[in-house]
């Protein structure tokens, strides 16, 4: 595919560098020093709850927003500040796909580079590759209501990639989607990345999404990078109590510290001590430190499974079916937690020995107010 004015740029270097992006709607700041780095090809994530200024980057990104102040903006090594949307050399997939009713496929597809002023025969020849790759070869001449929701979807992912974009952007894509087809999406979108050998930015709250889809992922609060990762460290290491909660652990609590040894730390909760692995190894936490502990449900062992470390009794209550297993609450001397066992141990006795080892129990320090964000790399890996 055809590439922008990038002549001579390095194919070493990233494909995108942002330093210091800041913008603000009134007395809203939505982004706050914001500074990243993607690397070519990679599939990276933007995730975040509503409000958390993923969509305002993206929209910075695609120069559909003016950033109020930002010290960095390269595109393949060339500055994108000031530059506006039509002149950049990316594309925007949105949730309600933007297509023409009145236009054929192969029209829809074709577009951008009729905008663009493109012999009809190389713009035919884009489209049909395009169409191609995304399988629906034989689609050209439908038109967009004859389309499941699936195939609109993939019509608007060909448009954009027939301008040939150093980086595709994605605006939840899968949002409007029923959850089967959302999952298959999934999947065609992985697939269509690695054929395409394109960089693509994915903005998402869904948790799920990110974690399936993803290289690596930038986990947004309040404006700020609050975590940079693999799905699997965002998933099984938060380095903040946000992060645990947003990634799906069912228990975080808060104590203070007792001591830190290596990546091993006693906290004390309630009265009672606990023992867990410092989130990420640079941290270090002193004694009276405040920190949260995290822990996944399905990581707390009942009666037999029981072990000697983090070991307390609790009192169980109605057990929620969640399909192939029940989430059980216990209110214990920790806190109320929630516990996940098979359809077969859903039956529990009122009282309970639970445990849990320390390396499935997380800690970490408490967070102020403030997230300012730092400097972070994503790449491959």
């Amino acid at each position: 595919m055809p590439r922008s004015v990038n002549n001579g740029s390095s194919a070493d270097g990233p494909i995108l560098r942002l330093e210091d992006v800041r913008q603000s709607y009134g007395a809203v700041q939505a982004l706050r020093g914001v500074s990243l780095s993607v690397r070519r090809g990679e599939f990276l994530t933007l995730l975040g709850p509503s409000g958390s200024g993923k969509s305002t980057l993206l929209r910075v990104i695609a120069g559909l927003e003016e950033p109020d102040s930002v010290t960095a903006m390269d595109l393949d090594g060339h500055s994108m500040i000031g530059v506006p949307p039509e002149k950049r050399n990316v594309a925007t997939v949105f949730q309600h796909y933007a297509l023409f009713p009145h236009m054929s496929v192969g029209e829809n597809v074709e577009y951008s580079l009729r905008i663009r002023k493109i012999d009809p025969a190389e713009r035919r020849k884009r489209a049909e590759a395009m169409l191609a790759l995304v399988r629906l070869n034989d689609k050209y001449d439908r038109r967009i209501h004859q389309l499941s929701g699936g195939e609109r979807q993939r019509v608007a992912l060909a448009r954009s990639l027939a301008m040939g974009p150093d980086i595709l952007l994605l605006d939840e894509p899968l949002g409007a989607l029923d959850e089967r087809l959302r999952l298959d999406m999934q999947r065609e979108l992985i697939e269509l990345q690695r054929k395409a050998d394109s960089t693509f930015i994915l903005v998402t709250h869904s948790q799920e999404e990110a974690i399936s889809m993803s290289d690596r992922i930038i986990l947004m609060r309040d404006g700020a990078i609050e975590q940079i990762g693999t799905p699997r460290e965002l998933f099984s290491m938060p380095r903040t109590e946000f992060a645990a909660r947003f990634m799906g652990f069912e228990n975080v609590l808060r104590g203070s510290v007792v001591a830190q040894a290596g990546e091993r730390c006693e906290i004390d909760v309630a009265g009672t001590r606990i023992t867990g692995q410092v989130a990420g190894g640079d941290v270090r936490l002193a004694p009276g430190d405040q920190a949260f502990a995290a822990i996944r449900a399905e990581h707390i062992r009942t009666a037999t499974g029981a072990g000697q470390t983090n070991r307390f009794s609790g009192t169980s209550g109605e057990p929620f079916y969640k399909g192939h297993f029940f989430d059980v609450p216990f209110t214990t001397s920790i806190g109320d937690l929630v516990v996940r066992v098979g359809e077969a141990g859903s039956v529990l006795p009122p009282q309970s020995e639970l445990s849990f080892q320390p390396e499935h129990c997380i800690v970490g320090p408490l967070g102020g107010k403030d997230h300012p964000s730092a400097t972070f790399t994503s790449g491959k890996g």
